[in-house]
């Protein structure tokens, strides 16, 4: 048979250009097989149907590759599938968050011959309770912290103040803590298993779901979730107690310790779209359990056991796992899931509304308390508030938003990898665990190196801070809890060394000369005010220079100030003042009017505002 050559184009992609195809290709190829081209042939019936097909399959095929760039993608599915291969969890919903204060009366009592408040009467409110709006009582905000009105610390400070007085003498005390809130409201959803099946997936279809609080199964067993199945560890808090921790040391800024633990019981969670979050779970059973693999020489490098294909394995530094279970099946049981729903732009609620706290949990401390009549009365004396309006409330991500967060998170990693990387992530430390309030990295210096050791040592001095806002040197449980922490996402080959950082209390002594016609007092007044506040140890970090100049700017842009004659800097010490022990050469480390810090890392702190600033006021 002959070869014959069609003039054949493959760029008319729609209905009418098949159409015209179709037919000016049968008039060339059979002019005189067929020439009836009206619109009520037959065979102008096939031509049609053909450009239909074709039209239809052209735009499938547009379709799906558009669906495949998240630049193009238009479909919300898409985008969430194609948000999660790039590593961001897309927002179907952002709550708001708002300060909420709890306050609660307690008697006065006698201890010795001083007046202080009954701490037996102190309320106990758990975890997860809700606050509601009295406005609206489906705008529920949730709290998630305990709230423990007898204990205090800098981190979670209780407020006394005097409420009631008979005769001079206090009779009650007003009790107040804050608390961070989410707009939140925990809904419950059950969900049977039987015979175990591999990977098994479960949906649950709701507006606003903010994500799981947590998930429990017949047994009591808790489900853990994990950002992927192929995670085995996850981070767990216990109680700062003596009975927990066998070096338990005293600490009231450290409530809870942290500790890495391994879990059998885990899940994944990922949003299908704006209403339905799936979860899935692992593929073994109770006698399938995951395995952790310790690296060493026989399973690792040229010790590989296995085929020689198996040389080439990617051992991850977030864990040793080489299993098919990535965790197990739930079977015979049912599953409690508790979630969370709300959020968006109208969770954004007033002040002063959030008053109407469920008490329907809350117990006291002291479960013996004798005067019934007393305890009913402090009970009822729980009230809450919200002093500041709530924000942050926000809709799920749009479509453009999707796209440019998916694309922005590609580059970011949870791994610790600059030495910013790990002053970012010590100071995001959950506040339950400590609090480290300054902190500052530097690789070991080489004279300090041992015998045998690599570069990749860094050196994390850190301070935290007391019950009156100081610095202070961090405890040992708060050190184990930042070790235990930053082990999660420090890269394999780094090693961390956490040391304390030195502080250095000064003292600020200043002359200025008042301008006519202006009080000298409420012009030093203002003087001492603005050198406390650019003082205030929040906007001060280690190793931070003082820059004279900045102070006698400072002080001349004082209203009233006609000329700052001088402005001097002292070191204070002695542990018996209240200051800190170590002594610091200030003029020796002045130059060129910048007092520099030490060679070992340390902090200026101006510690008592109010007598380590000091001003007078001279003549012309």
């Amino acid at each position: 048979m002959a070869n014959i050559n069609r003039d054949i184009r493959y760029l008319n992609r729609d209905f009418g250009t098949f159409r015209s195809s179709l037919i000016q290709y049968s008039k060339t190829y059979f002019p005189d097989t067929y020439n009836d081209f009206t619109d009520t042939s037959t065979g102008m019936l096939f031509m049609e149907m053909a450009s239909y097909v074709g039209d239809v399959l052209s735009f499938y095929m547009d379709n799906q590759i558009q669906e495949t760039f998240i630049q193009y993608a238009r479909q919300q599915e898409n985008l969430f599938h194609i948000s999660y291969m790039l590593g961001y969890v897309p927002k179907v919903t952002t709550a708001a968050h708002v300060d909420i204060d709890f306050y609660q009366q307690v008697p006065a009592k006698l201890s010795g011959s001083i007046v202080v408040p009954d701490y037996d009467y102190c309320l106990l409110i758990p975890e997860n309770t809700q606050v509601t709006s009295n406005e609206d009582d489906s705008m529920q905000f949730l709290v998630e912290d305990v709230i423990d009105f007898s204990s205090s610390s800098s981190m979670d400070p209780t407020e006394v103040t005097v409420y009631q007085i008979a005769n001079q003498t206090p009779t009650y005390y007003l009790l107040k803590k804050t608390r961070k809130a989410i707009s939140a409201k925990i809904n419950i959803q059950n969900l049977t298993f039987t015979t175990p099946d591999k990977f098994v997936t479960r949906t649950i279809n709701a507006a606003d779901i903010i994500g799981i609080l947590d998930v429990y199964d017949s047994d009591i067993n808790e489900w853990y979730e994990v950002p992927n199945l192929a995670q085995e560890s996850v981070f767990d808090t216990i109680r700062n107690t003596s009975f927990n921790d066998p070096n338990y040391s005293d600490d009231t800024e450290v409530p809870y310790l942290l500790r890495l633990k391994q879990v059998q019981r885990r899940f994944a969670t990922r949003f299908l779209d704006s209403g339905s979050l799936e979860l899935q779970f692992g593929a073994g059973t109770q006698k399938t359990t995951d395995e952790e693999i310790v690296p060493n020489p026989d399973n690792v490098g040229l010790g590989l056991p296995f085929e020689k294909n198996k040389l080439t394995t990617a051992f991850s530094p977030l864990n040793f796992v080489f299993t098919d279970t990535y965790g197990i099946v739930p079977t015979d049981t049912t599953l409690t899931i508790r979630y969370l729903t709300g959020g968006g732009v109208d969770a954004n609620v007033n002040s002063n509304v959030l008053t109407i706290v469920d008490d329907t949990n809350v117990v006291f401390l002291n479960k013996n308390l004798s005067n019934g009549a007393l305890a009913d009365k402090i009970f009822n004396s729980l009230a809450t508030n919200n002093s500041l309006a709530a924000d942050g409330g926000s809709d799920g991500d749009t479509i453009e938003e999707l796209r440019q967060n998916a694309v922005g998170n590609f580059q970011n990693q949870l791994r610790t990898v600059t030495e910013q990387d790990y002053l970012i992530r010590a100071t995001s430390m959950p506040s339950n665990l400590g609090s480290i309030a300054k902190a500052y990295t530097q690789p070991v210096k080489i004279a300090e190196y041992q015998p045998g050791e690599i570069p990749t040592i860094l050196d994390m001095y850190v301070l935290t801070k007391d019950i009156n806002n100081k610095l202070r040197t961090a405890s040992k449980a708060l050190k184990r809890n930042l070790m235990t922490y930053l082990s999660q996402y420090r890269m394999i080959n780094d090693s961390i060394k956490i040391k304390n950082a030195f502080i250095i209390n000064i003292e600020v002594l200043f002359n200025i000369i008042v301008l006519p016609n202006y009080n000298n007092n409420k012009v030093l007044t203002a003087c001492i005010d603005a050198l406390s506040e650019y003082f205030h140890i929040d906007k001060w970090q280690i190793n931070e220079p003082i820059i004279m100049k900045d102070l006698y700017i400072l002080l001349d842009k004082v209203e009233g100030v006609q000329t700052v004659k001088n402005v001097t800097v002292n070191n204070l010490t002695g542990e018996n003042l209240g200051y800190s022990k170590y002594a610091y050469d200030v003029e020796s480390a002045t130059i060129d009017e910048v007092i520099y810090p030490s060679i070992d890392p340390m902090i200026f702190e101006l510690k008592n505002p109010t007598s380590d600033i000091k001003g007078r006021v001279v003549a012309l």
